[in-house]
């Protein structure tokens, strides 16, 4: 058989890498040498250079019994004929076992150890198809050195080394408690079995690798590279599983319909990662990832070409991909189809590197039913190639966005085919730069769709453009009934001026991608006397009826309206007036004003719908009405709190936790914030409303602790409803709330008071 040929080699392992599409056989033909002799039955010359021990032996068996908790071993050779053993008592320690003679190490028997096992050779480690490693902590296996005081420290280790042999697996190796590394310069292979259930398996080539400690993350990173090749065409079967060439190639293959599997443990997510970050990764066979729970885990694919070979699956929960430009052809269309046909959403991501264009080209049909997602995020524009349809029928949604970066770069969204969601429950999202160039396409949507609750949304398939720079959002102005979306996160901004007003209210849809605006500060509005209509202030000045802002954090933001006139006007740091929609916005910073002013720390007069969103805002002002997330309230507002301080300065000041004058409807919402006035003010304080004529329903409640009301100070909610800082953190004190899995609410660890389940999720906001 070909694999005895690595029997005893007197010399390095080494082969070039195979070709795209070379059967295991032909990549294994570097196995077969020039000249051949037996393969020593066991170690030999072995002495402890670090660390204490013994060893000892017979014929077929060598035993190594390690009395310090580290040691290192150097060896003349280190192979392990057919049926011999080698078993090494370490305790839960680390033996290092180096090999300084001129022969590759074959290991055709068994090795053994209650702990962790390294072991370098620079002239290559082959496991032969009769071989069996087991340990109890981590195996190693080097063509790469590394320091002998590193290692006996137990920190990190750096490998590195001229060496362009290679490390192979024919066998069967299992970490019991530990990881498996394979490392190697040019070429590391498996076509045997690796098991590490609560651990990590790692193999990577590079000409510097570094393997540190990590609990939860992959621990091996390639930090130079080599141009070597990684070829897997056996099992694996981790709790993580990595494969790394950095500038070579990964081929991901699998034999005998065997996957890479990743199982997760209680502190390590199923995790696989596949990277070449200049190189290729070729794909072939199923790829598989859980958690321990039960739960799809996550697979990472890195590379600078993919190759997408017998239309391979992927079963995670999402499966990310990253790669500077890839035209999607039939074989890697198939192999997308299959995967969200399996339940696994798909996050494909170009970078532009290497000087690539950063396009993504669809040049296939994509289609699938059930609810996985589907997102093509170019780093310049996408292209769907006239003909060709992405479908969906199920809930998936699919989302093609230019300029994945955010850097205005004149991304655009070209769709020449069909995006069929007629028969779906999902949303499409198309996103492209302002001075980019939209072609919709065919765009066929499902006439019975409904927005699922709380999102906000208004319409199943919807062109954005994306709003990348304070200069792009002032842009909004010019175009008041656009649809807009926040392309990444958003620093200063000074002296803004609010989008849309009285006359010409904001009437498009702004989703924030539950990105940030940090550290606005919104021009001062100067109401003249007797002014008509008053000058709202904020983000927006107006949110029309048909208007829509969703998914949005604002941190840090100030405002300073100033009412010059007798009339009310209104500011907030989200908006002055909304007619319109919010949902899922959180805002925080200062709001103040002086004089005859609706102010509330996310709106200042609301007319429309505010769900699902919650201020932290320090709100002071004199005569007026302010309230911790609304002024005046005469729409409705549901599921939603305020975390900020309200002060009241000077009567007629009407301070308010939630709102200060309400005569429309608040529902599931709180308080925490601390409510006060000076003394001419204090009668008018209300944790949920200042005054009330409106509906304020039984399930609001507040913190009496916090808020300094006492139950007699509800403001409309019933008195019991007043809660101790204690009651706030248990969810058994909010009657009907939802803190499932799928509802409004979340209470995380050590938390004070419920938090909107959006902001555990995207954590942007408070």
């Amino acid at each position: 058989m070909a694999h005895a040929a690595w029997i005893g080699q007197s010399r390095p392992l080494r082969r070039a890498a195979p070709p795209a599409f070379a059967p295991i056989f032909i990549a294994l033909s570097f196995a077969l040498p020039g000249r051949v002799h037996a393969a020593g039955p066991l170690p030999s010359g072995g002495q402890f250079v670090a660390g204490t021990g013994s060893i000892n032996g017979n014929p077929t068996s060598l035993t190594i019994n390690q009395t310090s908790s580290r040691g290192i071993i150097d060896w003349t050779s280190f192979s392990i004929g057919n049926g011999n053993h080698v078993s090494i008592t370490n305790g839960t320690g680390a033996t290092l076992n180096r090999v300084t003679g001129g022969d590759p190490s074959s290991i055709l028997g068994t090795l053994s150890a209650t702990g962790s096992v390294y072991l370098i050779n620079p002239q290559g480690i082959v496991i032969g198809t009769s071989g069996v490693i087991s340990t109890g902590g981590r195996f190693v296996a080097s063509t790469l050195d590394t320091d002998n005081t590193a290692f006996m420290n137990g920190g990190p280790l750096t490998f590195s080394g001229n060496s362009d042999a290679e490390v192979v697996n024919l066998g069967k190796i299992g970490s019991s408690g530990g990881d498996v590394v394979l490392i190697a310069s040019k070429g590391v292979t498996n076509v045997g079995g690796i098991s590490a259930p609560q651990g990590s398996a790692e193999l990577a080539v590079g000409q510097q690798v570094l393997l540190q400690d990590s609990s939860s993350s992959r621990q091996v990173f390639v930090q130079a590279g080599s141009g070597g090749t990684v070829l897997n065409q056996g099992a694996i079967y981790a709790a993580q599983v990595s494969l790394q060439a950095a500038d070579g190639n990964v081929f991901a293959l699998t034999g005998n319909h065997e996957a890479i599997r990743a199982t997760g443990t209680a502190t390590r997510d199923g995790h696989i990662w596949l990277v070449a970050e200049s190189g290729s990764v070729k794909l072939s066979g199923p790829t598989s990832t859980k958690n321990v729970d039960g739960s799809s885990g996550t697979v990472d694919t890195n590379a600078g070409n993919i190759v997408f070979q017998y239309t391979p699956t992927v079963l995670a929960g999402i499966w990310n991909i990253t790669t500077p430009s890839i035209k999607i052809d039939n074989f890697a269309a198939t192999s997308l189809s299959r995967s969200l046909n399996a339940g696994t959403s798909i996050n494909l991501q170009t970078t532009g590197a290497s000087g690539q264009t950063g396009d993504i080209n669809v040049a296939s049909n994509i289609g699938w039913s059930g609810a996985a997602s589907l997102s093509l995020g170019a780093y310049h524009t996408v292209n769907v190639v006239k003909r060709m349809t992405i479908k969906n029928q199920g809930s998936g949604n699919l989302t093609l966005r230019a300029d994945a970066t955010g850097i205005d770069n004149g991304g655009s969204v070209l769709n020449l085919g069909t995006a069929d969601w007629s028969n779906s429950t999902g949303t499409v999202s198309l996103l492209y730069d302002m001075n980019g160039t939209y072609a919709p396409g065919k765009l066929l949507g499902n006439a019975a769709w409904t927005p699922a609750t709380g999102s906000g949304l208004q319409t199943q398939i919807t062109g954005y453009q994306l709003v990348n720079s304070i200069g792009d959002l002032e842009n909004i102005s010019q175009n008041l009934a656009g649809n807009y979306a926040l392309g990444k996160d958003l620093d200063g901004g000074a002296n803004f001026t609010p989008i849309g007003n009285a006359s010409t209210p904001f009437s498009g849809q702004f989703d924030g991608m539950y990105h940030t605006i940090d550290n606005i500060l919104i021009m001062p509005v100067y109401s003249t006397p007797y002014a008509s209509p008053p000058l709202p202030a904020g983000l927006f000045g107006v949110i029309g009826s048909a208007g829509v802002v969703r998914n949005l954090s604002m941190t840090n933001g100030r405002s300073s309206p100033i009412n010059y006139g007798y009339t009310m006007s209104q500011g907030g740091l989200l908006a002055g007036i909304n007619q319109g929609h919010i949902a899922n916005v959180f805002v925080s910073g200062s709001l103040t004003a002086l004089d005859y002013m609706d102010l509330g720390g996310l709106v200042g007069q609301n007319v429309g719908l505010i769900e699902r969103s919650a201020a932290n805002v320090a709100v002071s002002a004199r005569t007026s009405y302010l309230g911790g997330l609304v002024g005046e309230n005469d729409g409705t507002i549901t599921q939603s709190y305020s975390t900020g301080s309200v002060q009241g300065i000077n009567h007629p000041s009407l301070p308010g936790g939630l709102v200060a004058y309400n005569t429309g409807t608040i529902s599931q919402s709180f308080v925490t914030g601390p409510i006060t006035g000076d003394w001419m003010t204090t009668p008018y304080l209300g944790a949920l409303t200042g005054a009330n004529s409106g509906t304020v329903t039984a399930d609001n409640y507040w913190n009496v602790e916090t808020t300094g009301l006492t139950p007699t100070h509800g403001g409309g909610a019933p008195a019991s409803n007043g809660l101790t800082t204690a009651q706030m953190s248990n969810p058994a004190s909010f009657v009907g709330w939802d803190f499932g899995s799928n509802g409004a609410w979340a209470m995380p660890a050590g938390a004070t008071h419920p938090v909107l389940r959006w902001q555990v999720e995207h954590p942007a906001g408070e």
